[in-house]
């Protein structure tokens, strides 16, 4: 229980500058201790976004939540990496997918691959962003010269395993995708897979010398006195759960302030989330949350 909590949201509207600039102060406001940006086409462009609201704010640090590597060739994308680090202060944290969606590369013209292969490039674009960036003579320079923090994002035993070779946050989705989906439908993963899941991770980094960081993406929050209403809306879309599974999946929280309170403290003590983002829509609701978990 020694390492301290720490929540991000994750921005997904864009918005003109005026706009973006206001969200980002208010997430700051609110106390989020990261600002994040997915990298899906119809969303922000991540590392403009990202020295914007670094512009706007003064503490968060600012995150990708996660780039989807297929998109990105690793010299380029650490060109990127080192130019926003340096023009952020040192408050990038940089994360890392293999991307989901086949529609988006279909549109982009890029080729998606099974998913062996979205894991090999993937591997070889963190292990050549280590090399480039690790060099003394490469420029641009990131600010943080111990190394800007890698997040990885996914579930399957293979990345679970390059997560703990590389990653300083291992990133828990709590979904995974639909078979034979080009959108990137997610079907959610219970807690006793999640269970299995982070075990597994845990596994393949017991020769850590640091542990690192465990994150799991919350994909919603409801401040209810019903629960069961809350979750009602949503069982069409998942005909194989029971209202109570799904009140029990680990990214949803619903209930009063002091049971989600409490539902947190309990996936920290299962499962060891201390890191917790929270999507753009639920950023309100959670506040009071985190105000709560930091009086622990």
């Amino acid at each position: 229980m020694s390492r301290p909590y720490r929540f991000g949201v994750n921005l997904t509207v864009p918005a003109p500058a005026e706009e973006w600039s206001a969200k980002c102060r208010r997430a700051e406001e609110l106390g989020y201790d990261v600002i994040q940006v997915p990298d899906h086409l119809g969303m922000v462009a991540p590392f403009p976004a990202l020295v914007a609201a670094a512009r706007a704010t003064d503490r968060p640090r600012l995150g990708t939540f996660v780039l989807n590597a297929g998109f990105w060739n690793p010299a380029l994308l650490a060109r990127e990496v080192a130019t926003t680090d340096a023009l952020t202060g040192g408050r990038l944290e940089l994360g890392l997918g293999t991307g989901y969606v086949r529609a988006e590369h279909d549109t982009a013209g890029l080729p998606f691959g099974s998913p062996g292969e979205r894991v090999d490039h993937l591997r070889r674009t963190v292990e050549e962003l280590e090399r480039l960036l690790g060099d003394e003579e490469h420029l641009p320079r990131p600010a943080q010269r111990s190394g800007v923090p890698l997040l990885i994002g996914g579930n399957g035993d293979r990345m679970l395993e390059l997560t703990a070779r590389h990653a300083d946050i291992a990133a828990f989705t709590g979904g995974r995708t639909v078979r034979g989906s080009t959108t990137g439908q997610l079907a959610p993963v219970t807690a006793d897979e999640l269970d299995e899941r982070v075990a597994r991770y845990l596994d393949f980094a017991a020769d850590r010398k640091e542990p690192a960081e465990l994150n799991l993406l919350i994909q919603m929050v409801v401040v209810t006195e019903d629960r069961e209403a809350a979750v009602r809306p949503f069982l069409e879309y998942l005909p194989d759960l029971t209202t109570d599974q799904v009140l029990e999946l680990p990214i949803f929280l619903a209930g009063t302030v002091g049971e989600i309170t409490a539902r947190v403290r309990a996936q920290r003590e299962r499962y060891g989330f201390t890191y917790l983002t929270v999507l753009e829509p639920y950023m309100e609701a959670f506040a009071p949350v985190m105000r709560a978990l930091r009086g622990d």
